[in-house]
């Protein structure tokens, strides 16, 4: 449900003093108080304190408006997200899933000019393109095949882009009913029924939420699996081999702290 709108009285433009980056500035600022959904010509002609033509004379139709604020919001969101790199890839492609993670949780209207709306310009889709390209080729480069690289930072990307995504329309479900509630904050947990559920949902575990615990413990899987991958790979088993092996040190990925302890101490 929109919000009411209680614009700020501002002073009336001279003629022919807007531009493009003041009705996308302006556009910014409105969908804040209204959301991307609420957004409209006329609304974005009050904010201004223009004519609705005037808005028309720049963006022939919203479609055209939202292409504009997707790409300025892909920009920020590529400038924000953190590189993947070749020397220490387990590391930074964690600490990229959750900054990716982070950034479009904290940013509503991000999240739903990227990941929610379905259209994409050809500068947004071009700048998302070449933002994969690179966490492919620094995984390429760490030792992993192009297929595999390919897989894994697809994996990664769907588990966050899914991740958010379902947080963010159980958000908008709550803002148009205030009792609305998920799926799974409706399950019948019985001890009677379902012992197992009750004992875990017991201790806070929520089934298939999108929270920081499911988040973290899908996030270790996927890393735990890339690790075995690239062990197996035949250029990691000659460095392997050339390598001497150091006493008390097991370089081999599958000997890690399990997941599960590292998520329960990240809680």
């Amino acid at each position: 449900m929109a919000k009411r709108v209680t614009t700020v009285k501002r002073q009336r433009r001279e003629r022919g003093s807007l531009n493009p980056e003041d009705i996308i500035r302006g556009a910014f600022e409105l969908a804040e108080e209204v959301s991307i959904d609420g957004l409209s010509m006329p609304l974005i002609s009050r904010h201004l304190d223009v004519g609705v033509t005037s808005i028309y004379w720049y963006f022939r139709k919203k479609d055209d408006l939202l292409n504009a604020m997707t790409d300025r919001a892909l920009s920020q969101y590529a400038f924000a997200a953190a590189f993947v790199e070749a020397d220490d890839w387990r590391e930074t492609l964690r600490n990229h899933a959750r900054t990716m993670r982070a950034t479009f949780l904290g940013n509503p209207i991000l999240c739903d000019l990227i990941l929610i709306r379905s259209a994409l310009s050809r500068d947004a889709a071009r700048l998302g393109a070449q933002g994969i390209e690179r966490a492919i080729a620094s995984l390429v480069k760490a030792g992993f095949s192009v297929d595999d690289a390919f897989d894994l930072y697809s994996t990664i990307n769907l588990h966050v882009r899914g991740s958010v995504v379902l947080q963010r329309l159980n958000d908008k479900n709550k803002e148009l009913d205030s009792e609305a509630t998920a799926y799974y904050d409706d399950l019948a947990i019985a001890p009677d029924t379902t012992p197992l559920l009750a004992e875990a949902m017991a201790k806070g575990l929520r089934s298939g939420a999108p929270d920081d615990r499911n988040f973290e413990y899908g996030l270790e899987c996927i890393l735990d699996h890339a690790g075995r991958v690239i062990t197996a790979t035949p250029a990691a088993q000659t460095r392997a081999r050339r390598t001497p092996a150091k006493t008390g040190v097991t370089r081999t990925a599958t000997a890690r702290t399990p997941a599960t302890h590292r998520v329960a101490a990240a809680s």
